[in-house]
């Protein structure tokens, strides 16, 4: 409830909003003026008035409690985020926090402003933010710290101590679209051709790659993958998991990115053989390995599971979300292939599916998008030159009719 003082001819207002996070009582105020020529019962009537509209400003957040960034944001990483974020998140969160609080931490909550923002936007975009080039952050990376001081307001608004986020009226730089890098059809069959010639040591390599090809899941969806996953007589593989890593957790399962990235595919009947195969062989791996091999690994939510992974290190332990890449890169090298990141094979398998004219709703699914439009986005190029050909087939089927212009008579 709001108190009223009176200091000489006016009255200061307290409302109490609570407490800071270091447990401080915060308390905001306001100072009334009577107008001139007002009667006492007019200015006690008023007076009264002015306490009820403020304390319910600061009930609705429209008055903020008095607190710096740096200090709210902390409370939300350390009490709020660990309940709602994947540990991937929250760790990235925490890296652009000595950028953020740099700019912005010192500074009340309800304080910063849009130009604030704007001004940490355009110091990220000409500054030297960038530690390895000593130049300014991409504008993924400016959009990324951008998303993480929006989600504490956000935050802030949901717990009604502000009323408004600065960031939803800034301008974010344009990030430069670059042509996604896909192998031909033809390097695809040269590389999935020399991975199964490689020494049967490698044999996981080959499987890795080539289900990468074919269900053009993402590289920690691969990672993720355990033989239980598999339906060998449907010849379904179900997507339920992924491998993730951070420095502090390590190797850890994790949910799919989105709710849309539990899918599951058809496999052609080769792939299912291939599967077959490198699951005896495994299996035959295992024996020889003996007590060694991990029976036990961490599963969702650290719960200790069978190990029933596809990919692994050499004694069982999920493998590391580099390791593929280490070993393709290498394996380019040897045999003169360009080497191009393993999510460009996530590319190939959507260009092949757009290319074959399967609907930009289907594809969506089978990759995994939470949307239709990001999949649109992404491939925008592919489906245009798709369309083009698909305006030739019609051509080809039904043919354009010639008509030789007839000479106009003359009377």
């Amino acid at each position: 409830m709001a108190t009223i003082q009176k200091r000489g001819g006016s009255f200061k207002i307290n409302v109490s909003c609570g407490y800071s996070v270091d447990g401080k009582q915060v308390r905001q105020t306001m100072t009334y003026k009577p107008e001139k020529g007002m009667t006492e019962a007019q200015i006690k009537k008023e007076v009264q008035r002015q306490a009820v509209m403020f304390e319910e400003k600061c009930k609705q957040g429209q008055v903020t409690a008095a607190v710096k960034f740096e200090e709210f944001a902390t409370q939300y990483l350390t009490e709020v985020a660990p309940l709602k974020l994947k540990a991937g998140t929250l760790v990235n969160y925490s890296n652009y926090t000595k950028r953020v609080y740099s700019s912005i931490g010192h500074m009340k909550l309800d304080k910063i402003s849009p130009r604030d923002i704007q001004r940490f936007i355009n110091d990220m975009s000409e500054g030297e933010y960038n530690k390895r080039t000593k130049g300014k952050l991409s504008a993924k990376s400016i959009k990324n710290h951008i998303a993480f001081i929006s989600s504490i307001y956000e935050h802030a608004i949901r717990m009604q101590v502000i009323s408004h986020n600065p960031c939803k009226a800034v301008t974010l730089p344009k990030a430069n679209k670059q042509d996604i890098e896909i192998y031909s059809v033809e390097e695809t069959q040269k590389i999935l051709g020399l991975l199964f010639q490689e020494d049967v040591k490698n044999f996981h390599y080959a499987v890795y790659f080539i289900l990468a090809v074919f269900t053009g899941f993402r590289r920690g969806e691969l990672l993720g993958l355990e033989f239980k996953d598999i339906d060998f007589d449907r010849q379904i593989i179900t997507l339920n998991r992924t491998s993730l890593y951070t420095k502090k957790k390590g190797v850890y399962a994790d949910t799919p990115k989105t709710h849309t990235s539990y899918r599951a595919l058809k496999l052609p009947a080769e792939i299912i053989t291939i599967l077959s195969d490198y699951k005896a062989h495994q299996q035959a791996y295992i024996e020889s390995v003996g007590d060694k091999w991990v029976t036990k690994i961490k599963g969702l939510n650290d719960e200790m599971v069978d190990n029933d992974r596809l990919f692994t290190t050499w004694n069982g332990r999920p493998m590391y979300q580099s390791t593929p890449s280490k070993y393709f890169k290498k394996f380019c090298e040897r045999h003169g292939i360009t080497y191009r990141k393993n999510h460009s094979l996530r590319h190939f398998n959507a260009s092949v599916q757009i290319n074959a004219g399967v609907d930009v709703k289907t594809v969506s699914m089978n990759l995994g998008h939470s949307q239709a439009s990001t999949t649109l986005n992404i491939y925008c190029k592919v489906f245009q030159s798709a369309q083009a050909a698909s305006m030739d087939k019609i051509v080809d089927v039904i043919g354009i009719p010639s008509k030789t212009p007839q000479t106009p008579q003359t009377s």
